[in-house]
């Protein structure tokens, strides 16, 4: 994957992102999605920081549950994949935020 195709996908990702996670509980939480830095705000104060990371072609998540963690995109699964154990973003992030909201927050 070239610069380009990574800037035009990771963009594409965090928007999708924003989106979904606004419409899921953005009566919960502020998500707000500026110069390309997705943050979700939760109401106890907690806070979610998702960006993507040019030099390395990943996008980086920190956590306030999971802690750090850093995603290349696998074109075989055409999804972005921990690079250390190998979750699915939307999968991990739909999870902890499901959890926390309680109530189904779906990504996929």
């Amino acid at each position: 994957m070239d610069a380009t195709e990574f800037e035009n996908l990771a963009d594409e990702t965090l928007e999708n992102l924003f989106e979904a996670i606004d419409d899921a509980i953005g009566g919960d939480a502020d998500v707000d999605f500026e110069n390309a830095i997705l943050t979700i705000e939760l109401e106890d104060g907690r806070q979610y920081v998702i960006n993507k990371h040019a030099p390395n072609k990943q996008i980086w998540l920190s956590s306030p549950v999971s802690g750090a963690a850093h995603y290349a995109f696998d074109l075989e699964a055409g999804t972005w994949v921990s690079t250390r154990g190998g979750e699915a973003l939307l999968d991990v992030l739909g999870a902890e935020l499901s959890q926390l909201a309680g109530q189904k927050v779906s990504l996929a």
